[in-house]
């Protein structure tokens, strides 16, 4: 399964841990375009974090050499979306091959103009949550290696279910971490 991950699920750092912990276990590929790290790139530089970014993409882009893809103009003028900025998410993931666009932006994609090159929105929650039920051991090494991460950068990782909800997976949470 080839997913396209928008730059709002690469940033922030605990989110694309999980996601991209799941990709290099194999469970999907992972895309992404030049302009979608640029504005992970871009959303970090204003959190004074643009060093961490660039070496983060940097291992990103030599963990998965071959998920890069592009854009062509001819796609994105095909396109219209509620936000035109936008627009080369979708044409990225359509000229990518994605079968799915992974983003945190729901309301900006509507499943119908997906539908129309067969891409299948997906939130994150949901994804790793479906991941979780069909790989359950993996997601669970996946996001003990996280939590063990933040807990040496300092974060506390006392409450790992209020933790999951801040990274934007309070299913996944729920599930992993009911008590």
């Amino acid at each position: 399964m080839r997913v396209l991950i928008d730059a709002c699920v690469l940033y922030p750092t605990v989110l694309r841990e999980i996601v991209i912990g799941t990709a290099s276990r194999g469970l999907f590929t992972p895309l992404w375009s030049e302009r979608i790290l640029e504005e992970w790139r871009r959303a970090a530089e204003k959190r004074g974090e643009t060093g961490i970014a660039e070496v983060e993409i940097a291992a990103l882009k030599a963990l998965f050499p071959a998920s890069m893809v592009s854009s062509t103009a001819e796609t994105e003028a095909r396109l219209s979306l509620p936000d035109a900025d936008d627009v080369h998410v979708l044409a990225a993931a359509i000229d990518g091959g994605a079968d799915e666009l992974l983003t945190l932006n729901l309301k900006d994609f509507p499943t119908r103009t997906l539908a129309r090159d067969d891409i299948q929105l997906r939130a994150p929650d949901t994804f790793l949550l479906e991941l979780f039920h069909g790989n359950s051991r993996v997601l669970k090494d996946v996001l003990d290696a996280v939590m063990s991460k933040a807990a040496g950068h300092g974060i506390d990782t006392s409450n790992p279910r209020g933790l999951m909800k801040r990274a934007r997976l309070p299913r996944l949470g729920k599930t992993v971490y009911a008590s």
